[in-house]
């Protein structure tokens, strides 16, 4: 490996007592001409006396309340559902026994309880208040919890002139985002609490599409023609048959659209945004084949064809097969690409490329080493000898680069780029 990393000692690992409030959802309607059950809970509920309702409100809010912010409130917004899906005439339903029902078709969900990986690394939308050479920063990590079910999690931290790094606490509760809602083209819009901090939301899969996992984001501070700035992400969204790219676009990180992909590459996963356009069409990396990298043009953000090869594996390391590692950092050199290189023994290892800034289609050198290997502390986890990440920062002349540790956990390290690239070859 290149003698370069300067490793910080932080380390972030699962945590299953990091849970959510998430509906949990019933048939509504009986297949079999009996009452259906949501409709026979309800009018369980229905039928208790005041202060028997009273009474089964309290134990549960004695189990849940103090894990959960704003439990009544969660429980109220449930039942609102349930009351719309069973047309229940609701004028002479008390407050208890309302929030009962919601109760009932509430769960508790550990949502990183099996492991914490992948991380995206961007700038932060606030950077008011920092001393000169620090930088605000928002990172976005795959957490995954039962059923083997990724959600996006994030995470909000300083960077100091140096190798210095804080993250800030997490707060002790943890939100869904919620309110979500169609698009009129086919994309859903959902919302970070007006009350909740970033480092406490988790988005959580929505659509059939998405149902078992949002995997992978690859976060970008995207600079419109205009000079607008947006945060936009791709991610695979996993169904537990099929995968497709989709985008996630924001602009304060509080609404977040969730948005398909279209055309032939969206497809398939790990496609990473350049953070402007270049030539004056939306430029990706992605790997359409499953062992190479191509380059893929587009006029438009969410339809993606064919790419043109960029990369073939070439050193003992990558022999498996390569992948991006997040999106190009723009450096005075080119275009810094962070690769994943898969060897003997499927063993993950972080390399990186240099692509020319006006024409990426052209590789002007690469690593003839990993910069990053599955080695002593970062080969144990849930699937051996894996590092990754899906997306570095350029910090100062410091490349600072978050990643996952044998999809367990997450590590964190610095990288001189001059240093860097000058190992090239």
């Amino acid at each position: 490996m290149l003698d370069l990393v300067m490793h910080w000692p932080l380390r972030l690992q699962a945590d299953a007592s990091r849970v959510v409030v998430r509906p949990f959802h019933l048939p509504i309607d009986s297949k079999d001409g009996r009452k259906s059950r949501p409709r026979r809970i309800a009018e369980g509920v229905l039928a208790m006396d005041e202060d028997a309702a009273k009474r089964e409100l309290a134990a549960v809010l004695k189990d849940f309340e103090a894990r959960h912010w704003q439990t009544r409130a969660v429980f109220m917004t449930r039942y609102a559902q349930m009351a719309d899906a069973l047309k229940l005439d609701d004028a002479d339903i008390s407050e208890v026994k309302k929030q009962l029902i919601g109760a009932f078709f509430c769960n508790e969900y550990s949502y990183a309880a099996a492991a914490i990986m992948n991380p995206s690394i961007v700038r932060h939308p606030d950077q008011s208040g920092l001393s000169e050479g620090s930088a605000r920063i928002v990172m976005s990590l795959r957490t995954v919890g039962e059923g083997h079910i990724s959600s996006i999690a994030f995470r909000e931290g300083i960077l100091s002139p140096g190798t210095r790094f804080e993250l800030a606490p997490e707060p002790p509760f943890a939100t869904a985002a919620d309110s979500a809602r169609e698009l009129e083209n086919g994309s859903i819009e959902v919302h970070r609490h007006r009350d909740s901090t970033l480092s406490g939301t988790v988005i959580f899969p929505i659509t059939s599409a998405q149902s078992k996992g949002l995997e992978d984001l690859r976060l970008v501070e995207f600079v419109h023609d205009d000079g607008a700035i947006e945060w936009l992400g791709t991610y695979t969204a996993y169904n537990g048959e099929s995968i497709r790219s989709e985008m996630i676009r924001t602009k304060d990180f509080r609404t977040f659209e969730l948005a398909p992909m279209s055309g032939p590459a969206a497809r398939n996963k790990g496609m990473a945004l350049f953070p402007r356009k270049i030539g004056g069409a939306y430029t990706m990396v992605g790997r359409q084949d499953g062992e190479n990298l191509y380059l893929i043009r587009s006029n438009s953000l969410t339809r993606w064809g064919e790419g043109e090869l960029l990369m073939t594996p070439h050193y003992p390391w990558e022999m498996v097969q390569i992948g991006n590692c997040g999106s190009p950092i723009e450096v005075d050199e080119g275009w810094l690409l962070l690769t994943h290189g898969v060897g003997a023994m499927r063993k993950y290892s972080v390399g990186a490329v240099l692509l020319d800034k006006d024409d990426p289609s052209k590789v002007l050198k690469r690593t003839p080493v990993p910069l990053i290997s599955a080695a002593d502390e970062d080969r144990e986890g849930y699937v051996p000898n894996v590092v990754y990440t899906c997306g570095a920062m350029r910090h100062g002349d410091l490349l600072f680069l978050p990643y996952g540790v044998a999809d367990s956990a997450v590590g964190f390290a610095f990288v001189p780029i001059r240093e860097l690239i000058d190992a090239m070859v």
